[in-house]
């Protein structure tokens, strides 16, 4: 009998017409088919785009087509998500580039995580004692990790969709409506009123910084606090022109040295200095109990506001590439976990190391005032103007990544309206005016650096207790499972005590006078 070619041997099952596997929907939103519903059996069997290409289909193929077609599965396996870019999310700066890693993302979560609210912990002690403050300290860290945790992971929770802003995932979480209603006002709270702190603090501490350098020899006529402000802001408007989020990871890497530097400095320069004759470790006592009662309140606010930064975690793990091999939230969670070990690092010292050093003798600007104040005649000038000019750059590089998200809703604005993408000079005059505006408001309201504990108060949901709450309607654990009663205890309980919070920060406010004016000059 004569020999067949071979490739008269192969025979290919017939298969129905191939139709288009994924929806195309905007940037990082895939919406795979159904799944289909396995024969005999009720149950449903997941579908990626490489399913069809199985062991089955490839067994009657010869070696050569099989081979191209293995490799078709391996590149579409790591391509990933077959998913065409919708062009307004190509233009806006959180989505415009996706070339983030794990680098990226413990640069940007160390710059947000520590910052100014570090140095005033101490004061936080001053009326809760060693052992709540300890205690507190400890609760808030690993309570706020776990929060970060979910957020990580309820970024691509929905198969073929990516969440790339907090405001999305509570709209998934919580409905269209209510979602806008309950996160946007905290996240842009927090993100417009930690910018207009930020001019208030690095203006003052420019000030400070010339002051302890100059010495002496200053002018007759040094520039005044306002002046210093628009000094400030204008160095912030300067590094606002880089175009979007990954663009200023060099920014963010700056941000989290200096963090680190500066707030090691300022413990281990405390600390070795001769402690004060009068200093006591007693909680700041208060005429009534309702003062006592609020007094610690709002310490624990400012505990709470130390651990802001979660209303940009979703927003820096959409600048990463995500695959069905390489999904995003790997390198994410790689990133984070490496920042908040450096983070611990940071406030663990401070607020421990500042209590052992001024007591309940803290004053109300932090550890860097006290420093100041205490040990200005004992520190070498160029060793103690040091940590103030840390805390400059360390200021100007927070002030990036916490007004990115407010330019993202600048330029999503524009371009829904406008169908193109924002020019250089639009975009330009958007900055601009962002940080003019934060300065007005720093100018009319110069209290606002003082309010640590009420923005603890207020922006504590978006930290403590939304993201619970996001599990649970999300991932829907089984009902009164441990998974089920843990994440909805501990969302109520973060409401309670963000109300709890906000009312203690007032009252201390307005009744106690307890304005935390960051590094306020004697």
């Amino acid at each position: 009998m004569e020999e067949r070619p071979e490739t008269e041997l192969i025979s290919i099952p017939a298969t129905p017409r191939a139709s288009t596997p994924e929806i195309l929907t905007p940037s990082g939103q895939r919406s795979p088919r159904g799944a289909a519903k396995e024969a005999g059996s009720g149950t449903a069997k997941s579908w990626t785009p490489t399913s069809f290409i199985s062991p089955r289909f490839l067994s009657p193929i010869g070696t050569p087509m099989k081979r191209v077609l293995i490799n078709m599965k391996g590149y579409l396996e790591e391509v990933g998500h077959l998913t065409k870019l919708n062009p307004q999310d190509a233009w806006l700066p959180i989505t415009e580039s996706r070339n983030g890693n794990a680098h990226y993302a413990a640069f940007h979560n160390l710059n947000a995580g520590v910052g100014f609210q570090a140095l005033v912990l101490p004061v936080a002690f001053s009326f809760l004692g060693w052992s709540w403050g300890i205690i507190s300290l400890f609760i808030a860290y690993f309570w706020q990790l776990y929060t970060l945790w979910i957020l990580v992971q309820l970024h691509e929770a929905v198969p073929g969709k990516r969440y790339n802003r907090y405001v999305e995932l509570a709209q998934a979480a919580f409905g269209e409506r209510l979602g806008v209603w309950l996160a946007l006002f905290p996240t842009v709270y927090l993100s417009a009123g930690t910018a207009t702190a930020l001019i208030l603090v690095g203006g003052e501490t420019m000030k400070l910084f010339f002051q302890i350098v100059c010495g002496p020899l200053c002018s007759s006529n040094p520039l005044t606090t306002v002046e210093w402000y628009l000094v400030f802001t204008s160095l912030c408007i300067v590094l606002s022109q880089l175009p979007n989020l990954n663009s200023i990871a060099g920014l963010s890497l700056v941000g989290a040295v200096t963090a680190i530097t500066y707030s090691t400095m300022v413990w281990v320069l405390s600390v070795s200095q001769q402690r004060p004759p009068s200093l006591s470790y007693e909680p700041l006592s208060l005429p009534t109990l309702t003062a006592s009662v609020f007094s610690v309140l709002n310490a624990l606010g400012i505990i709470a506001f130390a651990f802001r930064g979660h209303n940009l975690v979703l927003e820096i793990q959409a600048t990463m590439p995500s695959t069905f091999k390489k999904p995003a939230h790997v390198p994410m969670w790689r990133g984070a976990k490496v920042a908040y070990v450096f983070i611990a690092m940071c406030l663990f010292p401070v607020a421990i190391g500042g209590y052992w050093a001024y007591g309940n003798l803290m004053p109300s600007g932090g550890i860097l005032n006290a420093l100041f104040a205490f040990h200005s005649h004992d520190i070498p000038r160029g060793l103690l103007a040091m940590p103030f000019l840390l805390v400059v750059f360390n200021c100007l590089s927070s002030f990036q990544i916490y007004s990115m998200p407010v330019f993202d809703s600048f330029e999503a604005g524009y371009t829904s309206r406008t169908n193109r993408p924002c020019s250089i000079w639009v975009r330009s005059g958007f900055r601009v005016f962002y940080g003019f505006v934060s300065l007005l408001i720093g100018v009319a309201l110069p209290f606002l650096s003082s309010l640590a504990g009420l923005l603890g108060g207020l922006t504590l949901p978006v930290t403590f207790a939304y993201p619970c709450f996001m599990w649970v309607l999300i991932k829907k654990p089984i009902k009164y499972s441990f998974n089920w009663y843990f994440n909805w205890i501990l969302g109520w309980l973060g409401i309670a005590f963000s109300l709890a919070f906000s009312i203690g920060g007032i009252w201390s406010m307005v009744n106690s006078g307890l304005k935390l004016k960051f590094f306020k000059p004697n």
